[in-house]
């Protein structure tokens, strides 16, 4: 098949962040003076651009922005380290450099967040660009993520693949060009990515690479 530029997501892909993420919810609705959600109804948060989730939950845009802005008050402190790698998540790093790969970060999590992520884990030396979202919101859908990741590399879409958890990965790909590897390892089902023409499924990262 030979891709030779493999755009990794974050969340749900190499990392498991669910308590970092749903922590810095919980805390932005507290703040906000709302009632909080239960924590196992925050799973949507993980993956799109918080702005997008707090809409859709029926905050009005200046609120939605708040929370944006509560929830990084929160998770740029704490929630940032309330994480853990997905199983197999080096020796899947490993193997793509092995092989010769392009390893691209790209996720809508912002760049300064992301980058100290993958310091915190020591696999940041794996890759060789990070498409990250900014801050400010100007690079805030997987899209905008992905176009970055093309242009600052110089590669086509048709020599790349995107690896994913979330519709919003297929998606992204798709309009961008590309290729989806969808994996199982995040908050994604065999259901999302039949419904969202995933081109491919991989139970495990180390399966990612049957497809690479």
């Amino acid at each position: 098949m030979g891709f030779s530029t493999v755009l990794l997501d974050l969340d749900g892909t190499i990392t498991n962040p669910y308590m970092g993420i749903t922590n810095g919810v919980m805390y932005a609705y507290e703040k906000l003076g709302m009632e909080v959600p239960e924590r196992s109804t925050l799973r949507s948060f993980i993956g799109p651009p918080l702005i997008v989730e707090f809409t859709r939950r029926g905050l009005p845009e200046e609120k939605a922005r708040e929370a944006v802005r509560l929830y990084r008050e929160y998770y740029g402190q704490t929630g940032l380290f309330e994480n853990e790698l997905i199983p197999g998540t080096v020796e899947f790093l490993k193997e793509l450099k092995t092989r010769g790969k392009r390893v691209c970060l790209a996720t809508s999590k912002p760049e300064e967040f992301s980058v100290r992520i993958l310091e915190k884990f020591g696999i940041d030396k794996y890759f060789d660009f990070i498409g990250a979202a900014k801050l400010d919101g100007s690079r805030d859908s997987k899209l905008a993520v992905i176009q970055y990741v093309l242009e600052g590399t110089g590669a086509s879409p048709d020599e790349c693949v995107m690896v994913g958890d979330r519709m919003h990965d297929i998606v992204g790909a798709h309009d961008a060009g590309m290729k989806c590897i969808a994996v199982l390892v995040g908050f994604g089902s065999r259901g999302e990515f039949a419904e969202y023409k995933a081109d491919f499924v991989a139970e495990t990262l180390n399966d990612v690479l049957k497809y690479v």
